[in-house]
């Protein structure tokens, strides 16, 4: 049967939303072309392609039962001054139906500089929690069950050290560390990419992840060592398409440093976890995380050869654009969240972070976060969409985007292949230059007027009322700084001493440095003083300019 004329008609094609990674036809129909292969008919490549919900290769869930056997799990992310202030926020989320927790922390806990340091004057605090010792932790999850709450951890490349103070503090409690569930994001290569906390050179960085990956299988097994991350590489304004293909090309390089290391896939893969950006263009939004799911099973089984199902299943957290909420008009953030949060959702997410509405302008107060929380709770609700699986599944528009998806990331992939692999495109700043002439494109649109943001250059408001904002306490970081300082001069000598040698002799020595870490934290060495020791050993990464 001939398409409808209007499908095909260039002269009706509906430009792309500046923020697409692609064109988008105005119809889609079971006559048209299967993306990047005109001649095969799009309904046979999609009913080859998507199979069913809990069965590889994914593409409608990695669940068969997906919300309808448990709901995704709802996390707010939070912290913020002290230890103390962060807990009582916690409190409040948990109060208010939160299932897990989210830590943000602050600047210099996540490039591992004390609180007292010279280089973290004026940003304790300030972005997120500050924590320079178990002190710090046990004051952070006082009265909080950490056996039966999952807690996901924001930070990369301390991140073996934040583990260790986790698992310090549920020793202190009496608790089975087999027993703890939880996240650290510890995906370093999107550093050097996207977002600059990192400290080390790529190959150390690189050995303390799969140390990671080795101890916790023994130790922590429920935990999952890494949250392989695309959020940040779309916060610095990648198209979907480039965070699924740059996303899974660290997942690989992971993946590979790990076999290097003489660990099993089949064993340490069903821990691997992944964070992707729930951004504001809807369909393609859906699409990229079925695309991703799908492409992730075929590299696991095919290229890795992993033969545990559970290795082949793409686990993801969403969480909504920061980079889509404005300042302007802070109000319209609530419904952008929301349908970010569909996104997410209809895309099979297994968890999700909702933004607060004030974001733009501050961290957000009590009653953002609530809104934030209860757009998850409506969602899961009250709108039905958890009562069936994959409902977009068969959809000619969505199985269309979401096979162009797939192909124009396996056209990165390849690239990247060619190349010698990821570490070689980051040190050769080609994933930094691709990410920077879509955030160029996209800056010029809203510039021209090619992309409208509601209530910035479109359909804005003369003088309009202010909102509350969060206001943080600025003695927080003098008093943060003096319990610092009392904590050394109560600690043992002896025994700190002997834990920061300990730390030297593993790095220096090839042995696995979480012992000695753990160690460390227990004696009280500060989160500073063991980045540090490491920074001794393994020296600091030189960012590569890209102009």
């Amino acid at each position: 049967m001939p398409s409808h004329p209007a499908s095909r008609d260039e002269s009706h094609r509906l430009d792309a939303s500046p923020d697409s990674s692609f064109p988008i036809e105005p119809r889609y129909g079971p006559s048209e072309p299967a993306p990047g292969n005109p001649s095969q008919n799009g309904t046979v490549a999609t009913n080859e392609k998507i199979g069913y919900p809990g069965e590889y290769p994914y593409t409608r869930g990695i669940q068969p039962t997906m919300y309808r056997g448990r709901l995704w799990t709802m996390r707010q992310y939070a912290g913020m001054g002290d230890a103390e202030e962060s807990n009582r926020r916690y409190k409040f989320l948990l109060a208010s139906g939160t299932a897990g927790l989210s830590v943000a922390f602050d600047l210099p806990t996540q490039i591992g500089y004390d609180s007292d340091d010279p280089m973290s004057i004026g940003e304790v605090g300030k972005v997120g929690v500050a924590i320079d010792s178990i002190e710090d932790m046990e004051r952070l999850f006082a009265d909080i069950p950490l056996d039966k709450i999952s807690t996901s951890m924001t930070i990369n490349s301390t991140a073996s050290i934040l583990l260790a103070l986790y698992i310090a503090v549920a020793r202190r409690n009496g608790l089975d560390t087999k027993q703890l569930s939880g996240t650290v994001q510890n995906d370093i290569l999107k550093e050097y990419i996207a977002r600059g906390t990192y400290i080390y050179p790529v190959a150390h960085a690189m050995r303390i992840i799969t140390d990671m990956f080795a101890w916790t299988h023994d130790h922590v097994p429920e935990w999952n060592t890494i949250s392989i991350s695309g959020y940040h590489m779309r916060e610095a304004g990648s198209t979907a398409v480039q965070e699924v293909a740059f996303t899974l090309a660290n997942g690989k390089t992971y993946v590979r440093a790990a076999m290097d290391a003489g660990l099993d896939v089949d064993v340490f893969a069903p821990r691997l976890s992944f964070f992707f950006n729930a951004h504001s263009n809807f369909l393609e939004e859906v699409a990229k995380f079925r695309a991703a799911r799908r492409m992730w099973a075929r590299i696991m089984r095919e290229e890795f050869g992993a033969k545990n199902p559970r290795a082949w299943m793409l686990r993801f957290h969403a969480q909504t654009a920061g980079s889509t909420l404005t300042a302007q008009q802070p109000e319209n953030n609530i419904v952008r969240t929301a349908v970010e949060a569909m996104a997410a959702v209809l895309g099979g997410t297994q968890s999700l972070h909702t933004n607060g509405y004030d974001e733009a302008l501050a961290l957000p107060t009590e009653q953002a976060a609530r809104t934030a929380l209860r757009t998850q709770q409506i969602l899961a609700y009250e709108s039905g969409v958890a009562q069936t699986i994959d409902p977009f599944a068969g959809s000619y528009c969505i199985e269309a985007m979401t096979d162009e998806i797939e192909n124009r990331a396996m056209e990165y992939l390849s690239k990247i292949a060619a190349m010698g692999g990821m570490l070689r495109a980051i040190e050769r700043g080609y994933v930094q230059q691709e990410i920077q002439n879509a955030a160029y494109e996209f800056q010029q649109a809203v510039d021209n007027g090619a992309a409208i943001i509601v209530g910035v250059n479109r359909f804005t408001q003369e003088n309009a009322p202010p909102i509350p904002l969060q206001h943080m306490d600025e003695s927080l970081e003098r008093k943060q700084v003096e319990r610092l300082r009392a904590m050394r001069t109560r600690r043992e000598p002896a025994r700190w001493q002997a834990s920061i040698r300990g730390v030297i002799e593993a790095a220096r020595g090839g042995m696995n440095l979480m012992p000695a870490i753990l160690e460390a934290v227990e004696s009280y060495a500060t989160v500073g003083e063991i980045a540090g020791t490491l920074r001794d050993v393994f020296g600091e990464y030189q960012e590569t300019v890209v102009i």
